[in-house]
């Protein structure tokens, strides 16, 4: 199979002109690494181009940028959470400075749903690129007030949104946008059709068509096979259960496989899913009320998001059924269901917390029952290993999908994503939110229901897709990447913060204070030396004797050499023990040397 791909493998000296050799096109199946090119409107061209500043080959942070005219529609404002390498990183963003330079451009900002990877980044996009005109934010109810809540906790409350029901059309500059009605695990789930005089471009969103869904009616097919028929000139599908054959389990089936488990507990059950999870947190409700036991509802955003979804008629909750976390010992154990974020092993999330006794309201003990209502995230194994290690160690029974099928993904199966492409019939696909190796089987079953190869584009964050009347192909890369949040504050993952925190996990850190002589630069005290973190050192007491000769010894040297700058003293410094420790220990701390003149 031939398709299109944008890959960083050799050099960037090419010419955009250069045939492929593979498949002798022109149009962009690209095997060298493209150009980076930054912020280039699409007037120049007047093509229609399709932009991912994220989602591509990784689960997470997806944000689509549709231009035409010089003007832009962005789809998905999403984030990811950090791997256990991002030390002190709380979340991981998009890197959008391409929209902030582009800001004025920018007709409308379009959210497919409320989950995080496609909502979460919006308060720092907002901010990035509303100084001199902010655009309005369009998507279904549910995800505005989910939206409107998020933004109050950054204090933007000045933000334009507005609901745009299924079926309805809204003009923006060049861009017809319709929102279609999808399946996910989380209600107003749509896909949004963008069109232009070129035609129109489908992103699915995340989905699955699920025949019997626990809150409203089914994916509009018909809406989709219309599109189809009037034409789709690029779908941007979701590639998440591309490795998953068949169809995807309905979320009907979920509760009474919940009511199962929860008949053979005898003590407390404490049940974890996604806090957005609104179907899920329905369904533990209904089975907690069918079994006569009263729920409690731990972790904020758990409370923030149930309270949002009753607040829309999402979820109906019986009289006197909720119970406050400070009161939960205060019931029968076979009287009790705790609904708790932490699924994915969040550190500070509160199963997380529970698991490790670190939890103001609740401490789990032997007997309670540990229902994971949720699949790991792909990078997240780990952490969620960590946590069911410990629930095992304090007692906990645990009940995970392999025990029970106690969880339906919210997206599509194989089988799915060919209804899909069937239905829309696309002249082109860009497989989309996946990794690399759910992005190639997405291609696969592409090719599988008809659609030529050369059709579809391999893509990477960063790499536009451009169509014109003349066809389709890759443009020049575009800036992309990741923005750190670290508490309030944003930065470049090259940023020197994090470097130094791998470090100091790593291998430590050595202080070292010396003091030295104003008129001649030799030291005048003993120096001080203290370390911390630094691994195997059983003869702490003679490294430290060496360190602070060879403190002196540098010293001395840089005053014969008459060096007297504090910054040359400290930098030599820092040179010197560096080396001499890394001879020594074989590892490579960090080396902070202090030098104070009297």
């Amino acid at each position: 199979m031939s398709v299109h791909r944008g890959c960083r493998t050799s050099s960037s000296t090419q010419t955009s002109s250069h045939r492929c050799a593979r498949c002798s096109s022109a149009t962009g199946c690209f095997r060298r690494r493209p150009r980076e090119k930054r912020f280039q409107s699409s007037s120049v061209t007047d093509a229609l181009r399709v932009l991912p500043l994220g989602g591509l080959g990784e689960i997470g942070k997806n944000m689509t940028v549709i231009e035409y005219g010089g003007r832009i529609v962005v789809v998905d404002t999403g984030l990811r959470f950090p791997t256990t390498d991002m030390l002190g990183i709380d979340l991981v963003l998009p890197d959008f400075a391409y929209l902030r330079e582009r800001a004025e451009d920018i007709e409308a900002i379009v959210i497919t749903h409320g989950h995080e990877d496609h909502l979460g980044a919006l308060p720092w996009v907002l901010r990035a690129v509303s100084e001199e005109r902010q655009p309005p934010v369009y998507a279904g109810r549910l995800t505005i007030a989910m939206a409107r809540s998020k933004l109050d906790e950054h204090r933007l409350r000045d933000a334009s949104l507005a609901d745009l029901p299924p079926g309805e059309e809204l003009q923006a500059g060049p861009f017809s946008i319709e929102m279609v009605h999808m399946t996910h695990s989380i209600p107003d789930s749509c896909a949004v059709a963008v069109t232009t005089d070129l035609g129109t471009v489908l992103v699915t969103g995340d989905y699955k068509f699920d025949q019997t869904p626990v809150d409203g009616p089914p994916a509009d097919v018909s809406r989709l096979a219309e599109l189809g028929r009037s034409g789709i000139l690029l779908l941007c599908g979701d590639s998440t259960n591309a490795d998953r054959p068949g169809f995807s389990p309905s979320e009907r089936e979920v509760g009474p496989q919940l009511e199962e488990v929860f008949t053979h507990a005898d003590g407390r059950i404490i049940v974890t899913s996604f806090a957005s999870n609104i179907h899920r947190v329905q369904q533990v409700i209904d089975a907690a009320a069918a079994l006569s036991r009263k729920v409690s509802l731990v972790g904020r955003s758990m409370r923030k998001n149930v309270n949002i979804g009753r607040s829309l008629g999402h979820i109906e909750i019986p009289e006197g059924l909720l119970v406050p976390p400070h009161e939960v010992e205060d019931w029968p154990d076979h009287k009790l269901v705790v609904i708790s974020t932490g699924s994915q092993g969040e550190p500070l999330s509160a199963l997380r917390r529970m698991a490790y006794n670190d939890h103001p309201a609740i401490q789990l003990r032997d007997g309670d029952t540990v229902v994971f209502s949720a699949t790991p995230i792909p990078g997240n194994e780990g952490a969620v290993g960590e946590t069911v290690d410990r629930l095992f160690q304090i007692g906990c029974r645990v009940i995970t999908t392999r025990e029970a099928p106690i969880h339906a993904s919210g997206h599509g199966y194989q089988e799915e994503l060919k209804l899909m492409l069937n239905l829309v019939r696309p002249r082109y696909v860009m497989p989309v939110h996946g990794d690399h190796k759910r992005m190639h089987l997405h291609a696969q079953l592409a090719d599988a229901v008809g659609i030529d190869p050369d059709r579809v584009f391999l893509a990477q964050n960063g790499l536009p897709v451009e169509l014109d009347s003349g066809g389709a192909r890759f443009g020049e890369l575009e800036h992309s990447g990741m923005i750190f949040v670290d508490g309030v504050d944003i930065g470049d993952p090259a940023d020197a913060a994090l470097r130094d925190r791998r470090t100091l996990s790593a291998d430590g850190i050595f202080i070292v204070v010396a003091t030295v002589s104003v008129q001649t630069g030799e030291s005048v005290v003993p120096p001080e030396v203290i370390f911390r973190g630094v691994p195997f050192i059983e003869l702490a007491d003679e490294l430290l004797a060496e360190i602070r000769e060879e403190v002196e010894r540098s010293l001395s040297k840089s005053a014969r050499d008459g060096v007297r700058e504090i910054d040359l003293l400290q930098e030599e410094l820092h040179d010197h023990l560096a080396a001499f420790v890394y001879d020594r220990l074989r590892r490579r701390p960090m080396v902070l040397p202090v030098v104070v003149e009297v």
